[in-house]
């Protein structure tokens, strides 16, 4: 579930054609061509059966989703997600009294929608692969990030050091909540590219709640569950970071709101999306008219992989995880006791069985009909959830509408052949992205006290950007210099990830491998080596990213 602003309104960017023009009489505003954003909305979903409620399975999940470029250039204006889900803390127990305190943004703009409790926008964990409004860096594939919402959508943690692309300043110290765990992997605030040119291969990841640190009582009282994400691709494997647990808990206090004390993300268990969905949110349209006064409307060509048996695999393999598959197992490592390797126990995961939604497509409000003429989502052996299409074999891609006339209220999908010529639509060539700005650190703050243990380093990124990044000794991250933490806790956690950067290699697989298909790589620029010196214990945190 992302909640993102649609942009509005509209834009010539074409005068009427000479071959137009009729006479002084003629009001027709054939070939007039205009520009909007809101082309496409919709969300292509399916719904993943739930584990029965009491029987624990909500201590993680993982999958695999199908990574390829739905556009073949860098667009303007432009937000469609790839397969994802959400998490959110489990509070079902309240039937009517509200976890979003007066003056959170949820709170205050959302009674209607949410009310009364707002269980689904106190918080969550989002993200996914895609293609962002907000990214700085576009090039055609989409890229990888992680999203976090811990006072209801008050603002949002994609990174150990910024929002979900919502500036390119990093997030106040006292509002970052990311903390780097790998000691191999740049997290960058514009999102993980990947390898090459996916045509449909799979990422895994896993978001599975482990005790880095012991609970903690007082205002606010804190819990034991660090959230972390784990990626599985073909030259990465392991977890990538981890969501502090007081980034959900100081809610309670900073409102002085006793009530959601323990009721974060932090202390409950994980109430995990029932379903997966490509969410179509900001894509650009031209409007023009033919000479008889029918409007038509183009949008860019959205491509999919598919394969020999005319499919299209978006998401498969989902599976929920109770504490005993790794939490348990970790905390016994934590506390002294035999090591952890890792890896997600599946003996005792639950399986989902996946159906597919109904879709529902509309541009600037008004329905679209005559998609499913060309393609229907569908399941496949029950674990494996996609699209079919009608001319399967015919070619190795298959191609969302592109033209749509206008009759009422309803949006009709038709060829290009359909189209006259004299809407000028054909020709149009959507505006295309421009680099954002650059995202910057401060040289103060929680950046610069304790401060970096290394110069700087710069790598560049498939996306044609560059990262500079320097080491810091994990618990002296920016993340956490907010919390006046003792020696003994902050040692504890030094030691413990200590551990895992020296027993935790980066080719294991902590995910069971997909039932078919190959996994996608991640952008190997991505992939680093720690100094001499700095092996374990030591983190590259970005502090910049730049054209």
């Amino acid at each position: 579930m992302i909640i993102s602003l649609v942009l509005s309104g509209s834009m010539t960017v074409d005068s009427t054609p000479a071959s137009a023009i009729h006479n002084p009489k003629d009001q027709s505003q054939a070939g007039r061509v205009t520009l909007h954003s809101d082309g496409l909305h919709g969300y292509i979903g399916c719904r993943a059966e739930r584990a029965p409620h009491k029987a624990g399975y909500n201590a993680g999940v993982s999958f695999y989703t199908a990574i390829w470029p739905l556009i073949d250039r860098p667009l303007a204006n432009f937000q469609i997600g790839l397969a994802g889900t959400w998490i959110m803390p489990d509070n079902s127990d309240d039937k009517d009294t509200p976890l979003a305190p007066v003056g959170t943004y949820a709170r205050d703009n959302w009674q209607k929608e949410r009310g009364p409790t707002f269980d689904g926008v106190f918080q969550t964990i989002e993200g996914s692969a895609g293609y962002w409004a907000g990214n700085h860096f576009r090039y055609q594939s989409p890229k990888f990030s992680m999203n976090g919402t811990p006072q209801c959508y008050d603002y949002e943690v994609g990174s150990p050091g910024w929002s979900f692309f919502g500036s390119n300043k990093p997030l106040p110290d006292n509002r970052l909540g990311l903390a780097q765990l790998s000691n191999r992997l740049l997290i960058p605030p514009d999102g993980l590219p990947f390898k090459d040119h996916p045509k449909g291969e799979f990422l895994g990841y896993a978001w599975m709640a482990l005790p880095f640190t012991d609970p903690t009582t007082g205002a606010p009282p804190t819990g034991e569950q660090s959230w972390t994400c784990f990626l599985n691709t073909t030259n990465f494997k392991g977890p990538i970071a981890f969501y502090i647990p007081e980034t959900w808990s100081k809610i309670g206090k900073l409102f002085n709101y006793p009530y959601i004390y323990g009721r974060g993300m932090d202390a409950r268990p994980g109430k995990i999306g029932g379903g997966f969905a490509m969410e179509i949110n900001t894509v650009p349209r031209f409007d023009s008219e033919d000479s008889k006064g029918t409007v038509y409307s183009k949008i860019p060509r959205l491509e999919f992989p598919i394969d020999s048996q005319g499919h299209t695999a978006i998401v498969q393999d989902v599976i929920y995880y109770p504490k005993g598959a790794i939490y348990d197992a970790f905390k016994v490592w934590r506390k002294g006791g035999a090591a952890c390797d890792g890896i997600l126990n599946q003996d005792i995961a639950w399986k989902s069985t996946l159906t597919t939604n109904t879709t529902r497509y509309d541009q600037g409000g008004k329905n679209i009909t005559g998609v499913t003429e060309l393609f229907d989502t569908r399941v496949f052996a029950g674990h494996t959830w996609g699209l079919t299409w009608t001319d399967a074999g015919k070619s190795a891609q298959g191609v969302f509408p592109q033209y749509f006339k206008h009759v009422g209220d309803n949006r009709i999908a038709v060829p290009e052949s359909e189209v006259p010529v004299e809407t000028g639509l054909r020709e149009k060539e959507f505006p295309l992205a421009k680099p954002g700005e650059d995202y910057t650190t401060p040289s103060t703050g929680a950046w610069a006290s304790p401060g970096p243990s290394s110069r700087p380093y710069t790598v560049k990124l498939a996306d044609g950007s560059s990262v500079t990044y320097r080491w810091y000794r994990f618990v002296d991250q920016p993340s956490f210099q907010q919390y006046r933490w003792d020696a003994k806790k902050k040692a504890d956690l030094q030691a413990l990830v200590e551990k895992i950067h020296a027993k935790w290699p980066i080719d294991r697989n902590y995910m069971k491998p997909p039932t078919q298909g190959k996994l996608v790589g991640i952008d190997p620029a991505l992939i680093v080596k720690p100094p001499k010196g700095m092996e374990v214990g030591y983190v590259p945190i970005v502090v910049g990213q730049t054209k």
